[in-house]
């Protein structure tokens, strides 16, 4: 059989939305290239415009944004980005999305209910997007909600070797704030060199919206330094209540760990005053200096995503970043 071939000189192009930008130039800098140049800028009632200032031409495009708060405002303008860039005959466009929007909406707990996660992703397909690549997401199971590849990376690596440098792995447990997120807790107690593990009971509401309640907690945790650990914090309700808990239980200190500090009002007081010795974030999502404190340490996780991006441009593995357990 004969067949014809072009040998293609694959060109791979950083694009930025207008939330986290300084995200996307740590991006570029380690992979030592520059942001597409872009122009976007909203109407006057609120539409988004974006463009290109350069050709995307057979190009592998990335197009990084994050979702703070208005999230809506930021997931729409990077679909039109999307949009923009298979009009522009991009060759492959991949969404990254360090903090995935909608990600607590992934199922259905009462009749009625929309399952919000699956809509992006379908938003995403629509829109023109190849592949999605985004951070500790909320709930595995939002990988199948795409009809594509996508890359889930983890944070455990980069915020666990953190604090075992800071506090070992000598009378240390990891707490998961709730039974949903215990099997993401043995993998950061096998991180921490095989630590146990507790968890704290809570009982929410599901007819409001930010509010839970910690009532207890199984596991071993008096007289010891407590990792406390989830993937984001949105006001600090939750992860300031398990606090109080861990300390009126006996334990001898309190680090928190998650992955996207959403820092919704009043998150930064309830975390300044919880009680926590640290508070250790990546900066997924930017935070504000109004939205900083003393106790908090934000780890940076542009280069993971970096290699990531690198891996799928060069067509490797991105599991490989994470010893094969991906």
């Amino acid at each position: 059989m004969s067949e014809l071939s072009h040998n293609v000189d694959k060109k791979l192009v950083l694009a930025s939305g207008r939330a986290h930008p300084e995200l996307a130039e740590e991006i570029a800098a380690v992979l030592e290239t520059e942001l597409l140049p872009m122009s976007a800028y909203d109407f006057a009632n609120g539409e988004i415009y974006v463009r290109s200032g350069e050709s995307v031409r057979g190009k592998d495009v990335f197009i990084i944004q994050s979702h703070p708060a208005p999230l809506n405002n930021w997931l729409m303008e990077q679909l039109i980005m999307v949009d923009s860039m298979k009009r522009a005959s991009a060759r492959r466009i991949t969404v990254v999305s360090p903090f995935y929007p909608y990600a607590r909406q992934d199922k259905k707990g009462r009749g009625r209910e929309p399952i919000s996660a699956r809509l992006v992703a379908d938003l995403y397909k629509t829109a023109g997007a190849d592949r999605i690549m985004s951070v500790d997401l909320h709930t595995a199971q939002i990988q199948g909600f795409f009809d594509g590849p996508v890359d889930h990376l983890f944070a455990i690596p980069l915020l666990a070797d953190y604090i075992r440098g800071r506090v070992g792995s000598d009378n240390v447990t990891v707490v998961s704030p709730d039974t949903g997120r215990v099997r993401v807790a043995e993998q950061w107690a096998d991180r921490l060199g095989g630590v146990p593990l507790a968890f704290v009971h809570k009982s929410r509401d599901l007819t409001v919206p930010n509010q839970a309640v910690s009532k207890t907690v199984v596991g071993q945790i008096e007289g010891r330094t407590c990792v406390l650990i989830d993937d984001m914090i949105d006001t600090g309700g939750t992860i300031s209540g398990a606090v109080r808990v861990l300390k009126e239980r006996g334990a001898k200190d309190v680090i928190i760990a998650a992955t996207h500090a959403v820092f919704s009002d009043p998150a930064a007081q309830r975390l300044s005053e919880s009680g926590a010795r640290e508070v250790v974030v990546t900066n997924t999502l930017p935070i504000p200096a109004s939205k900083r404190f003393k106790q908090l340490t934000v780890l940076s996780i542009a280069p993971m995503i970096a290699r990531a991006v690198k891996e799928v441009f060069e067509d490797g593995s991105v599991t490989s970043l994470f010893d094969g357990n991906a």
